[in-house]
């Protein structure tokens, strides 16, 4: 099992300040405690949330800052305690490392609710020390917190399943949205809605694209298998489809009005919310009172969620689309990001790429 008494030195890139730029970062890992899983970090996914944490636009960043929490590795060691995982296993960690297991949501299986919930980065965790991420060497995890990554499933492919896959499956699942024949929207095609269409059209669903204009619609429609695309920009195209949706996934993480989306919605229909926009949203209440449509938010998912996540995929033969890159492109990579310049989700290959602290 190595050394458990050890802190191991290990070497990151990490935001120093609001710029947000990426550098070289070494930095020591707690001692490997009883539950926890010591991980070769493989592969790590690049999410939109790492521009807002990185770049301070929460107002809540700490620096230095390793970001990245769609992490997939290689257990290295475990601690004696440890009984889910041994060395060799793959596994993935996601957006959590910790959570207090006492309150309601622990107790209920959503420890991603629990108001005592710790960040994979930018977070303190009980020993005082901050939280790092997955563009790094190395990480270390409460053995609760990481999950097996299914033989059929590749690891690069299952690192975007540990936010945006799993922020998708969640409120599906929670909200009674699995059934076949139900018509769905996805609003914003990016990282988390391409997983979206493509696990909503699994399910059995009608699926429409909602986009500001029509440069993804032969994408949306050729590619990832939607059935209609929506250009919201068309106010005769949204006439058209008004009453008829029994739910809209809203992925869209920047402000945007709410009131053209709810015209949408079928009787009880809903409106989930899964981008972090930090400006508050605003709409007249009789577009939700007149239709009893209900206007709601999901969070990632649970532990439990984020392992059937990734073993519906793999039964399916669903994969995200990603993009490859190496960590020494991760900077050019997530100005890319904010230009919605990939398809659809970066994936750093951590342990082919060259650290240089």
């Amino acid at each position: 099992m190595g050394s458990l008494a050890s802190e191991r030195s290990v070497v990151g890139l990490a935001a120093k300040d609001a710029t947000g730029v990426l550098s070289p970062y070494t930095y020591t890992l707690r001692k490997t405690g009883e539950e926890d899983v010591v991980v070769k970090v493989l592969y790590c996914g690049i999410c939109h949330t790492d521009i807002h944490q990185t770049k301070n636009h929460l107002g809540m960043s700490n620096y230095p800052m390793v970001p990245g929490h769609e992490v997939v590795g290689e257990v290295i060691e475990v601690g004696p305690a440890v009984s889910k995982f041994q060395p060799g296993d793959v596994v993935g960690v996601g957006v959590i490392v910790g959570c207090c297991r006492t309150c309601t949501p622990c107790k209920s299986d959503v420890e991603q609710y629990c108001n005592k919930r710790i960040w994979s980065y930018n977070d303190v965790y009980t020993d005082g020390k901050p939280t790092q991420g997955g563009f790094a060497s190395t990480m270390i995890v409460d053995q609760k917190f990481a999950v097996k990554i299914p033989a059929g499933l590749a690891p690069e492919q299952a690192a975007p399943l540990l936010c945006a896959g799993v922020t998708v499956y969640s409120p599906l699942k929670h909200f009674g949205l699995m059934a076949p024949g139900l018509r769905g929207a996805i609003l914003g095609l990016g990282g988390v809605g391409h997983m979206g269409v493509k696990i909503a059209k699994v399910m059995g669903h009608h699926v429409t694209v909602i986009s500001s204009s029509d440069k993804k619609k032969a994408e949306a429609m050729d590619h990832l298998g939607a059935d209609a695309y929506l250009v919201s920009s068309d106010a005769a195209q949204m006439a058209a489809a008004a009453d008829s949706l029994d739910y809209i996934i809203d992925t869209v993480p920047v402000f945007h009005p709410l009131e053209p989306y709810l015209s949408l919605l079928k009787l009880d229909g809903k409106l989930i919310l899964l981008g972090v926009i930090n400006e508050p949203l605003q709409f007249v209440s009789p577009m939700v009172m007149l239709g009893r449509k209900a206007l709601t938010g999901s969070f990632i998912g649970s532990m439990t969620e984020t392992q059937e996540v990734l073993e519906f995929c793999a039964k399916k033969g669903l994969t995200s689309t990603i993009e490859m890159v190496k960590l020494d492109y991760v900077n050019q990579a997530i100005e890319r990001l904010e230009r919605n310049d990939v398809r659809y989700r970066f994936v750093v290959d951590v342990a082919g790429s060259k650290f240089e602290p």
